[in-house]
């Protein structure tokens, strides 16, 4: 037998690709999808079921039809991409001027899902190539929700990497400004009035929220401080990033305690003296007291769903995943954790690998394109 007759031989096909789908299978962690190498085989080898039912089956000599192989294209990209989108790599633009000059406004990310592990779909049913709107309505329905789980990826988050996450405060948002912060708007203007006038309110589950990029950096069991705008963890000064921006104008006067995490009178914070604050992590344990609530009420209640009334009655509460402190490098334009606090484990999204294309809004095409920037890896 030659090679070419090797490689086209059905055997051989199904031998591959059944490998590969158990490969597949063996890194999803559910063995019920080992019901799928039945269709394989018959894919490849029996050819009893059309699968591709869409696709006419022509017989010898008859003429085929154009409309017909469009469509057929059409759905094997979408299912394709789909697939890669979920689990290796995903698409992203830069919607702000919080992480310049190290990304700017416009340019377009390819994210890996690899190198912390692709998070299992909670809400598989969603209009492909959308997030979670198209023309203006929800592209997605919550019909089908499953429990958050993470797929074994290269590594963990490390300080200082460049990460995309689920805004934390997106869970709730307002119809007439869904890019708005509700809870910050809320605590400004109140509840009733906010709603009245921008409403109504949309919940949206946690990988549905609209994503950020920032720059994590305090990862869990760090003790976080800000001084003089720059960040110390457990005691040592951290490393100024190339094209980090902080101004010279540092704040020296309090904020209003509505305005940063977290959020009490009780805190005298501002966004250039903050902390120090010590970052929850899976399996840990921390002493609750009235004082300290405002710290872990939100992780408590709504990312854990656990009643923050029994946790004060025990006067301890251990934390069920990890958290992470996100900062942008332009630090006096980001709104960052300063400003909504934690973001869970299961709100990470990747990691940027590398821009494809930056654009500037500014300017038309061709003049547009930021050339230097074109395939530069992050």
């Amino acid at each position: 037998m030659s090679l070419k007759e090797f490689t086209r031989n059905r055997w051989t096909k199904f031998i591959f690709w059944a490998l590969l789908y158990i490969l597949w299978v063996i890194w999803l962690g559910n063995f019920w999808w080992l019901l799928g190498l039945g269709v394989i085989f018959d894919i490849f080898i029996t050819r009893k079921v059309h699968w591709n039912f869409w696709k006419k089956r022509y017989k010898e000599g008859e003429k085929r039809s154009a409309a017909n192989e469009w469509l057929d294209a059409v759905i094997f990209a979408v299912i394709v991409v789909t697939f890669i989108n979920i689990f290796f790599f995903q698409a992203f633009k830069i919607p702000s001027s919080s992480m310049e000059k190290t990304l700017y406004t416009g340019d377009h990310l390819f994210v890996s899902k690899l190198t912390y592990g692709p998070r299992v779909p909670q809400t598989p049913l969603t209009v492909p190539f959308t997030h979670n709107v198209i023309f203006g309505k929800e592209s997605y329905s919550t019909l089908i929700q499953n429990d958050y789980r993470r797929l074994k990826g290269l590594r963990k988050v490390k300080r200082g990497d460049i990460v995309v996450f689920g805004f934390p405060n997106g869970d709730t948002v307002l119809r007439k400004a869904p890019s708005e912060d509700y809870y910050s708007l809320c605590r400004f203007y109140g509840k009733k009035k906010v709603i009245s006038t921008l409403g109504p309110v949309i919940a949206r589950p946690a990988d549905k929220v609209d994503h950020y990029v920032k720059r994590c950096v305090a990862i869990p069991g760090d003790t976080l401080e800000i001084r003089e705008g720059l960040v110390w963890v457990d005691g040592v000064q951290q490393p100024s990033y190339p094209g980090m921006q902080i101004s010279r104008n540092l704040e020296k006067v309090q904020n209003d305690y509505r305005e940063i995490f977290p959020f009490s009178p009780d805190y005298t914070w501002t966004r250039d003296e903050f902390g120090p604050l010590w970052i929850p992590e899976k399996g840990a344990t921390v002493e609750l007291t009235r004082e300290n609530l405002p710290l872990y009420e939100r992780i408590i209640r709504v990312y854990e769903h656990s009643s923050v009334e029994e946790a004060l009655a025990a006067g301890s509460y251990t934390f069920k995943q990890d958290y992470y402190f996100m900062m942008g490098d332009n630090r006096h334009n980001s709104l960052d954790s300063r400003y909504w606090g934690f973001v869970p484990e299961d709100h990470i999204v990747g990691r940027p690998v590398v821009i494809w294309l930056s654009t500037d809004e500014g300017k038309r095409f061709p003049k547009n394109i930021r050339w230097g920037r074109f395939l530069k890896f992050v």
